[in-house]
């Protein structure tokens, strides 16, 4: 069976290379490098050991995946023609180094054995050269595959493979999406290679602007306990609500129910409404963060009690919003929304199937929320009658049936006569707005602004006149009417 041997060179010279390894390296049949580009490199050269590395690779190819595979599949190669190779890679084969993975996932496959040998991991060097333990929190990550959601900011970060100043700018600007641009952070270059380490402290901002970074260059990002950035994490916000509802919390927090505090998720959504009507992203941002406080109080609450968790909440979600679009997840079709919508009907009903929930028998008005304004629940009521033909044929219909209801209001005979012939002309004008494709709830919305916006200008006119409205008449609080109109 073919085999390819994987083995470290270390972070520093070769004086700081164990006598296995060395020893592996001069009797290796064939070595092949990663890289000629390391310490260890030049020493082995002078001493008349041969070798063949893969920097040709890297200029022919424009992302390091590219090389990665290109480098895996002529090792397969070689093994299968040589019967035996050793790959030779900077620091420790199993620390940041992307080439074993693939040869461990991918080389049995082909009948070739993959031994991982070892060799001396760049982070010794680095924990010397920035002195602090790893042991307090620490984490390791690819420049090469940075994001914003992989930082924590509570922990030690090294971001390695920061292999020239692009990629330098691009770690900068991905910590910049966590941290303040004056945050400090340390560049550090040729860890544990003496003469040549340099441990270079900078604001974030500046990171980029350090020319010459090169393929043995590192990123320590230290932890923080600035509010700045910590409250920028969900962490943060998850555990103030547990300190609030804590016995050395808030005495108000401490006694709500999900019933006591029912009417103010009620507010603070219509809060949230408010701000978009008023395309006011400011306060939206603020009232979305007041409405979220209220989803994170109920979870708090839900789990001091021992029901479920905020984390139960979002695996919830989560599982839903991938179950319910798989046509984007999945192997379903969905070309319009006509049929995205169809699709999640089809799931919500295979969804009650599977809980055991009898869908035969339920009544197709199921599943409004009751507390919907009535407007809005005349016209959910409306469209799912609608999906099963329950509907007018045309709008001419929808018109005549609010004539006729608007004729029945005049004939009623008593308030409530009036009150139940009222409610049906507001459930026709509900039909008709989904007839038409107007949203009711919005359409209606648009109407008391606008009609507030103009009131509010009748007030304002007549106080520049040192008048008020319950001292103005008719006609002229009209003619201001049309004058606000206008404007």
């Amino acid at each position: 069976m073919s085999k390819i041997s994987i083995i470290g060179l270390g972070a520093g010279d070769i004086n700081q290379m164990s006598l296995g390894v060395y020893e592996r390296i001069t009797q290796a049949k064939a070595l092949f490098l990663r890289t000629a580009k390391h310490p260890v490199v030049q020493e082995l050269s002078h001493r008349g050991i041969p070798f063949q590395s893969f920097d040709a690779y890297y200029e022919q190819s424009d992302q390091f995946s590219d090389v990665y595979s290109l480098i895996y599949k002529e090792l397969i190669a070689q093994a299968k023609e040589k019967g035996e190779v050793l790959f030779a890679v900077p620091g420790h084969p199993m620390v940041a180094e992307q080439t074993t993975q693939l040869l461990l996932q991918g080389a049995p496959e082909h009948g070739v054995e993959v031994e991982v040998v070892g060799g001396q991991s760049f982070l010794d060097a680095v924990f010397s050269a920035l002195q602090f333990d790893p042991v307090e929190g620490f984490v390791l990550l690819d420049a090469l595959m940075l994001e914003a959601k992989n930082v924590n900011p509570h922990v030690h970060t090294l971001i390695t493979q920061v292999y020239d100043d692009l990629t330098a700018s691009e770690v900068k600007l991905t910590l910049m999406e966590v941290f303040p641009d004056e945050y400090p952070v340390t560049l550090v270059l040729s860890a544990g290679i003496k003469g040549e380490e340099q441990i270079l402290r900078m604001p974030l901002y500046e990171l980029d602007r350090i020319k010459g970074t090169h393929n043995l260059a590192a990123v320590y990002v230290p932890p923080t306990k600035e509010e700045k950035t910590l409250n920028r994490r969900f962490s943060t916000l998850r555990e103030i609500i547990a300190i609030l509802r804590s016995p050395e919390g808030c005495p108000w927090d401490r006694e709500q129910t999900h019933q006591s505090i029912r009417k103010h998720l009620i507010e603070e959504t219509y809060e949230v409404l408010e701000t978009i009507d008023d395309d006011d992203p400011e306060a939206m941002c603020e009232e979305m963060g007041d409405l979220l406080m209220q989803v994170m109080l109920h979870s708090q609450i839900a789990e001091d009690e021992g029901d479920f968790t905020i984390e139960d909440v979002i695996e919830v979600l989560n599982e839903k919003l991938i179950r319910r679009h798989p046509h984007v997840f999945g192997e379903r079709e969905a070309d319009t929304s006509e049929q995205v919508v169809k699709n999640w009907d089809q799931i919500k009903a295979e969804e009650k199937k599977a809980k055991g929930l009898e869908t035969v028998k339920a009544s197709l008005l199921d599943g409004i929320p009751r507390d919907l304004p009535a407007l809005m629940t005349a016209f959910a009521i409306s469209k799912k009658a609608s999906k099963v033909g329950f509907d007018w044929e045309r709008v001419e219909d929808v018109y005549a049936k609010i004539e006729e209801e608007l004729e029945e209001i005049k004939q009623a005979k008593n308030d409530e006569e009036i009150k139940a012939e009222l409610g049906d002309l507001l459930f026709a004008v509900a039909n008709l707005a989904r007839f038409i494709k107007v949203d009711p709830e919005e359409a209606l919305a648009l109407t008391n602004r606008k009609f507030k916006s103009r009131f509010q200008y009748i007030e304002q006119r007549l106080k520049e006149r040192n008048k008020s409205v319950e001292d103005s008449s008719l006609d002229e609080m009209e003619a201001l009417w049309q004058e606000a109109k206008k404007n």
